[in-house]
């Protein structure tokens, strides 16, 4: 994967999770959430004292390795073709891991990058978000005319 070590997240959690990461934003003709380095988010906010969602998302995972091989004889669900992964995630839509799963990935690829996710700003570049220090006035014809009289 990387060089970087999780803080909390095993190996295995952590290929499992990418590749579901992958899956609800996947890459194309733009960066996914691979590139974004979601997990590293994820690793990031469970080791923030967050044992009831890193527990939610544990048994979620072991519930789509065990549909992995019932279904597709995969011991894993990052080993699936990108159509078997979504066939399966489709299943668990409405479950807490994957609403888990769901904000985690796009908090991952949204948020400030220093968070551990959004790596290079993609996120940002992404969406058209102009990543500023600071904003600078006018914001609107009356803010201008505000700062020209001194007040």
């Amino acid at each position: 994967m990387n060089n970087e070590a999780f803080s909390v997240l095993s190996e295995e959690e952590a290929q499992e999770f990418k590749a579901i990461a992958a899956r609800i934003i996947p890459t194309d003709e733009t960066p996914g959430a691979t590139e974004a380095g979601v997990i590293y988010f994820i690793d990031n906010v469970l080791a923030d004292d967050r044992e009831a969602e890193h527990e939610i998302l544990y048994n979620g995972m072991r519930e789509l390795q065990v549909a992995a091989a019932r279904g597709f004889n995969a011991a894993y669900f990052f080993e699936l073709e990108p159509e078997q992964q979504d066939q399966l995630l489709r299943e668990v839509e409405e479950s807490p891991f994957f609403g888990t799963m769901r904000f985690l990935t796009i908090a991952g690829m949204f948020s400030l990058p220093e968070y551990g996710g959004n790596r290079d700003k993609i996120g940002y570049k992404l969406i058209g978000f102009e990543d500023r220090h600071a904003w600078q006035p006018p914001y609107g014809s009356y803010d201008a005319d505000y700062a020209e009289r001194g007040e």
